[in-house]
């Protein structure tokens, strides 16, 4: 008797796209490259730039930060955003910064970043998806789900993308989450409480 093959899905994995400001931050450094911009020199003020490329000037301030994050601008208030020096490659790689600190101060540095996403998903007006947060009997699912539907409330964001670098810092596994939090963060963001969803992010994983 031949064993038959379990079934799969027919279509291939969505593809992943990269963000537009990604995107954006992307064909900026190409330019300052192809230009050969120097330490110091600066970038057309943000609504030439945007108005260039054809992009929101929301988009371009994005795609600015990410290249602020990267250390290849700083956008000075009032004088636009200024090349800075080339970071070298001698310097620690940030997963050896991470390496370095006490997993204590990681969680709760996480425990931080999470409570302004969780304040951003209880604003979100839409209560359907929010009570996505909740099992049928109105308990919290378990951790990672429920992170993961909160942050479809938030979308992407830079809190968001600070909370994944810390998870790859220190990845937290459900049974490490405290119960009662997670209870209070998943009833505080369907009943639209950004404080009280903020606030059960403090002491949520157990350290």
């Amino acid at each position: 008797m031949t064993k038959k093959r379990p079934q799969t899905s027919a279509f291939p994995e969505r593809l992943q796209r990269p963000r537009l400001y990604v995107q954006l931050a992307d064909h900026i450094a190409r330019f300052i490259e192809a230009q050969g911009l120097s330490p110091g020199d600066r970038l057309p003020p943000e609504r030439l730039l945007a108005a260039e490329l054809g992009v929101s000037r929301a988009s371009l301030s994005r795609a600015l930060v990410a290249l602020e994050v990267q250390g290849k601008v700083e956008v000075q208030h009032g004088n636009g955003a200024v090349i800075l020096e080339p970071m070298t490659d001698d310097g620690p790689s940030p997963a050896a910064l991470w390496a370095g600190r006490d997993p204590v101060e990681i969680a709760r540095a996480r425990e931080a970043v999470m409570a302004g996403l969780a304040r951003s998903a209880a604003r979100h007006p839409d209560r359907s998806l929010r009570l996505a947060l909740l099992d049928a009997d109105g308990s919290p699912v378990r951790f990672s789900d429920t992170w993961r539907c909160l942050r479809r409330l938030t979308g992407p964001c830079l809190l968001a993308e600070l909370d994944d670098l810390l998870a790859e810092a220190a990845p937290l596994e459900d049974d490490r989450v405290q119960a009662d939090r997670l209870a209070l963060l998943a009833r505080a963001v369907v009943a639209g409480d950004a404080d009280a969803a903020a606030s059960a992010c403090s002491g949520l994983f157990l350290v």
